[in-house]
């Protein structure tokens, strides 16, 4: 996963004492959430799916615990929270990474599989890890929830029907929870980042014009800053993590 860089350190939230719970952790993004959370002191928990895309052994020496888990399945989520619930007693702050991307088709092009894929990588996955968590988070009246969503979500380019509707479903859906939550010790929120800089963004747009793209670190500090008490005055929003023109 690699060390935080130097400028995420300078940053002065303090998560000691925090159980933080990184779905998605095998991606570019989880596994810096992962690093950086562990490094200002949280007790940190990622999921990944693709054992291949993963370093387990090093990471359980780093300390951060790795679980096995599907969020589009109900039962794997359930197992999750469980085994968390377990060992830890609670879920402090909550980031949902897991999604994934799919455009260049026309809606008439456009396999019904394909729409299912998107609606169940950007929404059905943050449906079922918000179930599960919420209750535990309303036991210990406490909590944070990010989740990615995408600036396609309130602005399309076309040829991304599936991605863009559901990530603007994953909006309305953080909207609607933290009403449901707005007496209570919760906030729920989400990120829009445009092009985030990964390597894999960049083998896939190798032409583009990567200083317009949103570097990882830049994203990282908009999540932690969501999910520090700083930010307590902040729920239902999305915010758009872009480059200034």
């Amino acid at each position: 996963m690699g060390s935080v860089n130097w400028w995420l350190k300078l940053i002065k939230h303090d998560f000691s004492g925090k159980i933080v719970l990184i779905t998605g952790s095998s991606g570019a993004v989880g596994s810096r959430l992962l690093d950086f959370f562990t490094s200002h002191g949280a007790t940190t928990i990622g999921t990944y799916l693709d054992e291949m895309k993963i370093n387990i052994a090093r990471s359980k020496s780093e300390g951060i615990d790795l679980i096995r888990c599907n969020t589009m399945e109900n039962d794997d989520v359930t197992s999750l929270v469980g085994t968390i619930t377990k060992k830890h007693g609670r879920i402090d702050i909550l980031v949902n990474t897991v999604g994934g991307y799919l455009g260049g088709k026309s809606v008439v092009d456009l396999e019904e599989e394909e729409w299912n894929k998107m609606f169940g990588l950007n929404l059905l996955s943050a449906f079922l890890i918000t179930k599960h968590v919420v209750p535990l988070m309303l036991q210990s009246d406490y909590g944070k929830i990010v989740h990615i969503s995408s600036y396609t979500g309130i602005s399309a380019q076309g040829l991304d029907s599936a991605y863009a509707s559901s990530k603007a479903g994953l909006i309305r859906f953080v909207e609607s929870v933290s009403k449901e939550l707005k007496n209570r010790n919760l906030t729920v929120n989400c990120v829009l980042p445009s092009i985030i800089d990964t390597k894999a963004n960049r083998k896939m747009m190798a032409d583009a014009d990567f200083k317009q793209w949103i570097s990882i670190d830049e994203l990282v500090a908009v999540i932690a800053f969501l999910s520090s008490d700083d930010s307590r005055a902040i729920t239902g929003s999305a915010i758009p993590v872009l480059k200034p023109n």
